[in-house]
């Protein structure tokens, strides 16, 4: 029996999950939450063998739930499942500790299949994202800006593209204003731009914002 937990701030999309989840006998759901401040104490509480986490949730961002979870629980497979696009985002979860990734849009038999596949103890990804992670082995290939900028830094990035302001991304990320600053300032020099203007551009021109 795979036991599994849930974490995404939509009712919605979790009541679907586990309505497709319930017609499979091998499944058991044990925990849910809509609460990204909630994961890990209730993940202690009922233990899980896959986490199904979304990215996108309020007031915390999944990566940094994602690293506390593989901090606290590291034998929790954690399978992620977003509507951000994984050629952006997919490489920085499965660093972190993801066992998988999957987008909102994929058939219900590639859910199942991925789920199956992280509770073994192996990895889960598309065909287009394990070819585009090969070719990132190659040395030679170049890399794009906002690939070398830090996790803390892209999520600066992904804030102020939101429009949030500088003491709103401080409170969410629980830093100063002054720090907000520093990675405004360190994001602008790697990606070679001078404003927010220019930032705003150039993320939608890499499909950053979601």
């Amino acid at each position: 029996m795979i036991r599994i937990a849930i974490a995404d701030d939509h009712a919605l999309i979790r009541e679907g999950i586990k309505n497709l989840l319930s017609r499979e006998s091998d499944f058991k759901i044990v925990s849910e939450t809509s609460d990204p401040f909630q994961v890990v104490e209730l993940l202690k509480s009922n233990k899980c063998d896959v986490l199904i986490l979304d990215l996108s949730m309020p007031q915390k961002s999944g990566l940094d739930v994602l690293k506390e979870v593989k901090a606290a629980l590291p034998e929790t497979k954690v399978l992620i499942m977003t509507i951000l696009p994984e050629e952006q985002f997919a490489k920085r979860t499965l660093k972190a500790g993801a066992s998988g990734y999957i987008t909102k849009d994929a058939s219900p038999e590639e859910m199942l299949t991925a789920i199956r596949k992280v509770a073994s103890g192996r990895k889960y990804i598309s065909a287009s994202l394990a070819e585009k992670l090969a070719f990132d082995l190659d040395e030679t290939t170049e890399k794009e800006p906002h690939e070398i900028l830090s996790d803390r830094e892209f999520q600066v990035l992904r804030l102020l593209m939101h429009g949030r302001t500088q003491s709103e991304i401080a409170e969410e990320l629980f830093i100063s204003i002054s720090s907000v600053n520093t990675y405004r300032s360190r994001i602008l020099e790697k990606l070679n731009l001078n404003s927010n203007a220019e930032l705003i551009h150039y993320a939608y021109r890499h499909k950053l914002i979601d």
